[in-house]
C-alpha cells in the first residue's frame, strides 16, 4: 500500500510537509509502540519522547486544550497552572492510565534520583482512549513492561494505522488508530517544523470527508449497516514545534487542532472525549535555574497565522493518515473491523458504484 507519507505536499492551503511527514520531523522527537494482539485482546501503548535530552531537567513550553472533556487523561491540570511539560507523554486504552502512569513515573526515577527526594515529585502525562468496542478492556492487559518497551523502542521513524495505543481504536466507524503528519514553515529565512500525532477513535461512519467528498456516506450507504445512535469515541492530539511560542501561544496553537479535526466531518459529540497537547522544543525551561530572570525569544503574534493553518493542515492529513495506514481487525466478538483502503478498493470492483469519485478519494489519500 502506498499512502500518505509516499506523497509530498506543497499545497499552498496547508504548506510543505517535512522529511518524513510525521511528528518526529521537529528534532529531537521520537515515537515508540508497543502493540498487544492476544485472542480477543488488541490494545497497546504509544509513546511519545519531546526531546533527546532530560525533559525533567529542561522542561519544555507547554499547553492543554479540552475540546470536550469526556476523558480520564492524567498530568494536564499541572500543564495548564505551570505551561511546562516534564515527561514523555504515553497514550493507551481508557482502563491503562493507571498502569501507564506508574510505569512512567518509575522511568522518570531512575532517569532522575532527586525527584521526590532532594527536589520536587514529578508530573507524568497519559492520555487515552476506549478501545472497548474492539478489545476486552476488562481484562486491563496493559502491563508496565508495555510502557517501558513503547519508551525504549522511541525512534524518528515509526508506523501509524492499527499498532500501540491505535490497535483497538475505530475512527468514523471504520479501523483507525495512530496517524501523524508535519508541516514546514519559512519565517525570516528560518525554517520551522510543526508536526502532529493523533489517536484516532471518533466519528459517525456516514460523516467523513475526503477531498470535499462525502465518501462516508457512499460507504454508509455501500454497506448498509445500521448507524449508531451516540458518539462515545474520542481523539487525541499532540502537537509538537520547534518555533519559540510560549505557553500562552501553545494554547492558542492546540485550540487550532479542533478545525483540523473537524474538517474530516467530526461534530464533537457529547461523549466523545477530544484532548489536545501542544508543546515546543524551544525555550526550555531549567528545573535548576542558575538565574531567577530568564531571557526568551517569543514569536509575534501578529505573524502566528501560518502556524494556525499549519496545525489544521496536519491535524487533518493525521486523521487521514491514521485511516489509510490501519489494517482491517478481527473485533474481541469476531467481527470484521474493516480499514478504509479494504472497502475503497472493494468498492472500486463494484460495477454499481461512482467510480470516478472512488478513484478521487483513493488518489487524495495516496492509494492509488
Amino acid at each position: 500500500m502506498m499512502g500518505l507519507k509516499n506523497r509530498q505536499s506543497n499545497d499552498v492551503s496547508t504548506g510543505r510537509t517535512g522529511r518524513f511527514n510525521l511528528i518526529t520531523d521537529v528534532p529531537g522527537v521520537q515515537v515508540g509502540h508497543t502493540t498487544i494482539d492476544d485472542g480477543n485482546v488488541h490494545t497497546g501503548v504509544t509513546a511519545i519522547l519531546p526531546q533527546t535530552d532530560n525533559v525533567f531537567l529542561q522542561k519544555l513550553p507547554a499547553a492543554t486544550h479540552v475540546i470536550n472533556g469526556f476523558g480520564k487523561s492524567a498530568g494536564l491540570v499541572q500543564i495548564e497552572e505551570l505551561g511546562t511539560l516534564e515527561t514523555p507523554l504515553v497514550l493507551t486504552n481508557t482502563f491503562g492510565v493507571g498502569t501507564a502512569l506508574n510505569a512512567l513515573t518509575k522511568a522518570m526515577l531512575a532517569q532522575n534520583s532527586d525527584i521526590g527526594d532532594t527536589t520536587s515529585t514529578v508530573n507524568p502525562v497519559i492520555l487515552e482512549c476506549n478501545d472497548g468496542d474492539v478489545s476486552d478492556i476488562r481484562k486491563m492487559a496493559i502491563q508496565e513492561t508495555d510502557v517501558t518497551m513503547a519508551l525504549e523502542n522511541s525512534a524518528t521513524q515509526f508506523e501509524e494505522g492499527a499498532v500501540g495505543a491505535g490497535r483497538g481504536m475505530m475512527c468514523y466507524d471504520l479501523k483507525g488508530g495512530i496517524g501523524s503528519s508535519s508541516r514546514l514553515v519559512d519565517v525570516d529565512q528560518q525554517q520551522f517544523t510543526i508536526g502532529t500525532l493523533v489517536m484516532s477513535n471518533f466519528g459517525f461512519l456516514r460523516d467523513l470527508v475526503i477531498a470535499g467528498e462525502s465518501i462516508g456516506q457512499l460507504i454508509f450507504d455501500y454497506l448498509k449497516q445500521a448507524e449508531k445512535k451516540e458518539e462515545h469515541g474520542s481523539i487525541i492530539t499532540i502537537v509538537a514545534t520547534d518555533a519559540p511560542l510560549d505557553a500562552r501561544q501553545l494554547k492558542r496553537l492546540a485550540k487550532r487542532a479542533s478545525v483540523g479535526i473537524t474538517r474530516t466531518g467530526s461534530f464533537i459529540g457529547h461523549g466523545s472525549g477530544e484532548i489536545v497537547v501542544a508543546f515546543s522544543t524551544a525555550n526550555r525551561v531549567a528545573h535548576y535555574p542558575q538565574n531567577n530572570l530568564e531571557s526568551v525569544i517569543r514569536y509575534n503574534d501578529d505573524k502566528i497565522d501560518q502556524f494556525f493553518r499549519s496545525v489544521v493542515g496536519s491535524v487533518d492529513e493525521s486523521v487521514r493518515s491514521s485511516l489509510v495506514h490501519a489494517e482491517s481487525v478481527v473485533d474481541r466478538k469476531g467481527k470484521l473491523r474493516m480499514s478504509l483502503p479494504a472497502i475503497l478498493e472493494k468498492m472500486s470492483q463494484d460495477e454499481t458504484i461512482n467510480h470516478e469519485l472512488i478513484t478521487k478519494v483513493q488518489q487524495e489519500l495516496g492509494l492509488i
